[in-house]
């Protein structure tokens, strides 16, 4: 993107580009984490109804605080949560903006462990909040007492852990989180997007929330619940926190047609869940065929898979784009992503994987 010299944008930002993932027209799309089965026909014509229900009052401002919303979320997520407890934006992207717009800004840092999710540096720049990223572990883990002299040293006004982490797919030791959430002196956020398809046995965050009143839980309904057009993130934390993100919201931030849309969602769970735990069974049997054919392989609790090295990642992103496959160059050096598609969409992906390599 040329930014002219005519246009007094902000000078940090006339070397950025708009954040994407390429969008290319090619049979299998297996790069931005969706989930490839979309509601059935009885949930769509529920969210239809609901959305055209809501549309007989769009001369109306949406209800503000979505409180019905929030309290399906919260009777969702349990743990004793209650509407109180729960906010929700345009996806958990907005969330995340919200929550650095709150507790960060000039003056105050945000510190995460790279690598790990692209956008996180991008809100602490749109909100003026210092940058700060640690390393992780060469299996993407994180050393917990180099995080924790990091978070001595720096004093961060919010620590942005990921779990499962994107695009590792690396869930925390939960040992980990809670030393984490221990030494640090400001407000923890554990972003959860990928919860749902997380191994058994593998906790969440929600399970500290009592314990810790400045930790805050993220998630979002775009991939599990296969509502990513649907836009629609939340959060769970303590009622002051809710507040405190209520504060730098956007007047009536959330459209009653995306709430009646997340609404309708929600009385199908069941139904819109059915899928993980095929896609789970998916991911693994992923993993495990990369690393027959000799790749290196991240273990992933999410609905992806990184995997790996190549000397010109670029050059096999692109050999497998040319045979109709679509997947992400993104993470480590050396490394690509691919999400977890459908079996025909992964057997057409190793088709062209195998193709690519033993030409």
């Amino acid at each position: 993107m040329s930014v002219p010299d005519w246009l007094p944008l902000r000078d940090e930002l006339r070397e950025e580009q708009p954040y994407g993932a390429p969008q290319i027209d090619v049979p299998v799309q297996l790069n931005t984490n969706e989930n490839p089965y979309g509601p059935s026909e009885a949930a769509a014509a529920d969210i239809a109804e609901s959305v055209r229900a809501a549309a007989l009052g769009l001369n109306r401002y949406p209800e503000r605080e979505a409180l019905a919303l929030r309290e399906r979320l919260a009777a969702y997520l349990g743990h004793g949560l209650d509407a109180s407890r729960v906010w929700a934006a345009n996806g958990s992207n907005e969330i995340m903006q919200q929550l650095l717009q709150a507790f960060g800004g000039p003056g105050r840092t945000a510190l995460s462990f790279a690598p790990t999710y692209s956008m996180y540096p991008e809100y602490a720049r749109n909100t003026h909040t210092r940058w700060v990223a640690g390393q992780r572990r060469d299996d993407f883990g994180i050393d917990v007492d180099a995080a924790i002299a990091l978070i001595e040293a720096e004093q961060p006004d919010v620590v942005l852990l990921t779990s499962p982490n994107n695009p590792t797919g690396t869930a925390l030791d939960p040992a980990h989180t809670r030393a984490v959430v221990e030494s640090a002196p400001g407000m923890v956020v554990v972003d959860e997007a990928y919860a749902e398809f997380r191994r058994a046995g593998t906790p969440t965050a929600l399970e500290l929330l009592e314990e810790f009143p400045r930790l805050v839980v993220t998630r979002t309904m775009s991939k599990a619940f296969a509502l990513a057009g649907g836009r629609l993130g939340y959060l769970a934390a303590h009622p002051a926190v809710v507040d405190a993100v209520r504060i730098v919201r956007l007047p009536y931030h959330l459209s009653s047609v995306t709430q009646a849309t997340a609404l309708g969602a929600l009385r199908h769970t069941d139904e819109l869940l059915a899928q993980v735990d095929a896609l789970r069974a998916e991911r693994d049997r992923t993993a495990q065929r990369l690393r027959e054919l000799g790749f290196r392989v991240a273990d992933s609790d999410a609905n992806f898979v990184l995997f790996g090295t190549f000397e010109d990642r670029h050059a096999m992103w692109q050999a497998l784009v040319d045979r109709g496959v679509l997947i992400r160059e993104t993470g480590p050096l050396g490394w690509l992503r691919v999400s977890i598609g459908t079996p025909d969409e992964m057997d057409r992906f190793f088709s062209a994987l195998q193709e690519v390599t033993r030409g």
